[in-house]
């Protein structure tokens, strides 16, 4: 593979280790705490936790874990290690408005530039968070493949970052209340038993509820027209559906995006302990490339009004 640069992605990017090895993606470990007290490393793998057991405790204690990204110095040493060996570096993180992951990474690079000047080191906030930022480093790194520069990758990424979609929805909204991340108000419909509230990201990376569906089979339904109003060109994406322990939803939705859109290809993907922390289980959403998603998410909610309605 095209050694040109390095791409590094922080935990919450969600990238499992299959495609860290076929994309050459790096990845920077978080950190986690569970509610014995006993600090852990997010690594985006189930090695040291039963992926079911993480969510059912989670679930019954939700307050009781913790996350945290890597510090500015574990930042920093990676960021070092490859200005020594005159890598260029993107490295690509959580939306800032819900981390303080891009300030860290941002500190550590000015850091290593003191030492190494010529240093290239590119920080992308993504204003995402979960698996579909590990998608826009699996499109830098066709982009590696296909001979562009850090520079180039990096800017493409900066100009098109804000058409990665998410269309999908969360059975619990309480976990995203808490953090801060949703209204507790919207937090309680989505608590009603068959109601799937549905979201988009909006321009900060956050998950804004655009409407909400009723039953499994109808609302997934309408997530495929959704996505057919927003999609552009999917026989030539790779389509990642994200779920927090409702795999059985996943592959379901996932069999129904490859009946329609017929994509390069589409993978049901896990959202692992550092992103899970947050989020709780219950997600079920596909990621994909299409049309820039409008300011305050008005084209994108008057679409799934209508959707809702017919």
């Amino acid at each position: 593979m095209d050694k040109k640069f390095i791409i590094s992605a922080d935990v919450t990017c969600d990238i499992s280790r299959e495609f860290r090895q076929e994309y050459d993606i790096e990845l920077i470990p978080g950190h986690f705490t569970t509610p014995d007290g006993k600090e852990h490393v997010g690594d985006c793998t189930w090695d040291e936790f039963d992926r079911e057991t993480f969510y059912n405790e989670l679930k019954k204690n939700p307050s009781g874990f913790q996350s945290s990204p890597a510090s500015i110095e574990e930042f920093r040493l990676v960021f070092k290690k490859h200005a020594e060996a005159k890598e260029a570096v993107i490295a690509v993180c959580i939306s800032g408005a819900l981390s303080g992951t891009y300030s860290f990474m941002n500190s550590a690079k000015e850091l290593v530039l003191r030492e190494y000047p010529k240093a290239e080191i590119y920080i992308c906030d993504s204003r995402r968070f979960g698996p579909v930022a590990g998608l826009m480093c699996v499109y830098l790194s066709e982009l590696r493949k296909e001979g562009k520069s850090a520079k180039e990758a990096f800017d493409w990424l900066e100009e098109n970052k804000n058409r990665f979609h998410q269309t999908g929805w969360m059975d619990d909204l309480s976990f995203v209340a808490k953090k801060g991340r949703i209204t507790h108000a919207k937090a309680f419909f989505g608590t009603l038993i068959g109601i799937k509230p549905i979201g988009e990201f909006d321009y900060n990376g956050m998950t804004t509820v655009i409407g909400k569906g009723k039953g499994e089979d109808k609302t997934m339904n309408i997530l495929l027209e959704y996505m057919a109003r927003h999609i552009e060109e999917p026989e030539k994406q790779l389509i990642f559906i994200a779920t927090s322990n409702e795999h059985k939803q996943a592959e379901k939705f996932k069999n129904l995006i490859v009946e329609k859109f017929h994509p390069k290809g589409a993978y049901v993907c896990d959202v692992y302990s550092n992103c899970g922390i947050n989020i709780g289980p219950g997600l079920m959403a596909a990621y994909y490339y299409g049309k820039p998603i409008s300011e305050g998410l008005v084209e994108e909610s008057a679409a799934m009004k209508e959707l809702l309605e017919n």
